[in-house]
């Protein structure tokens, strides 16, 4: 018995050493310490004042993501108000506060839960040095280099005109023209079921499913030189993998931009440097409406 403990303990022993000699090769080679490795990055989402039920693939739901992810709504932060681009001044000052608790807790990128939240983007980035993206708009000028100028994009929204006072704004931050003659913009307001979302009540996937694909095929045949889709609404993603495989072409929305940011920061396991990051648990921490706020600021929600 005394024989096989120590023979055990010279394996742990031999094992260790490798391990400690594959991490100074490392150092030498990369001239990157590995010994007190870096957190694995997570994601900041501002919410709305605005609690729902989300879908798995909605940016509200936290299993729609392979890496930590946190909340913070904003009181009084509403959907009228962000739709407007225009904030009262208690509103900003409880928006800064969330840009400045994400700062806090060492999130590596913020977003937020509405894609009219590009609004304020320029407030945001005001605030932090964090990469800021709070809309998937943010990736739409990677999107369109992608394709000649002569292939389309059609770009899903939940309503086919939210997207024409947001023109300027878009141009200025993103550097494409919303109503140039390349993209498709196509409302989603009348897709059966998808009604939920401006009525504020939860989304049923597999009744909205067949018509959000049936929209995209349609509007593959209206426009035949379609090269990809873009879906601009945070509550389109659990609808995307449908769309792929029905039509074959890329989809990008609010869950593809957010990896899109945050590969940058996290360890790929496949070549280069390892072992200098921590590996995500896969566990989410649970989120209840109004976490992290005060007393009085959850007396502030309005739902």
């Amino acid at each position: 018995m005394g024989n096989a403990c120590a023979g055990e303990a010279q394996i742990i022993a031999s094992e260790v050493e490798v391990a400690q000699a594959a991490m100074e090769r490392a150092e030498s080679i990369f001239g990157v310490a590995v010994n007190h490795k870096k957190p694995n990055g997570s994601l900041g989402v501002i919410r709305l004042d605005y609690d729902y039920e989300p879908a798995v693939g909605d940016i509200d739901h936290s299993g729609s993501f392979g890496y930590d992810v946190h909340y913070r709504v904003v009181p009084g932060f509403t959907f009228e108000m962000v739709q407007s681009g225009k904030m009262t001044p208690e509103v900003e000052k409880e928006f800064i506060e969330a840009i400045q608790y994400f700062e806090k807790l060492g999130v590596v990128g913020i977003t937020g839960d509405c894609g009219f939240m590009m609004y304020f983007q320029a407030l945001a980035r005001q605030h932090t040095k964090k990469p800021v993206f709070m809309s998937s708009l943010a990736h739409l000028p990677a999107v369109t280099c992608s394709f000649a100028k002569t292939e389309l994009i059609a770009i899903f929204s939940a309503n086919g005109e939210s997207l024409s006072p947001m023109r300027e704004l878009i141009k200025a931050e993103c550097g494409v023209d919303p109503a140039d003659t390349r993209f498709v913009i196509v409302g989603c307001e009348d897709v059966p079921g998808f009604e939920a979302v401006a009525a504020g009540t939860p989304v049923d996937i597999e009744k909205v499913t067949p018509g959000m694909v049936k929209r995209a095929q349609e509007t593959l045949e209206k426009n035949p030189d379609v090269r990809a889709f873009f879906f601009e609404c945070t509550q389109l993603p659990p609808f995307s993998d449908s769309v792929r495989a029905a039509t074959g072409l890329p989809v990008f929305d609010a869950i593809t931009s957010c990896n899109s940011f945050m590969a940058g920061f996290n360890d790929n396991p496949r070549f280069g440097l390892n072992g200098w990051q921590k590996n995500w648990d896969g566990t989410q921490d649970k989120y209840v409406f109004g976490q992290n706020l005060t007393e009085a600021e959850r007396a502030a929600l309005k739902t």
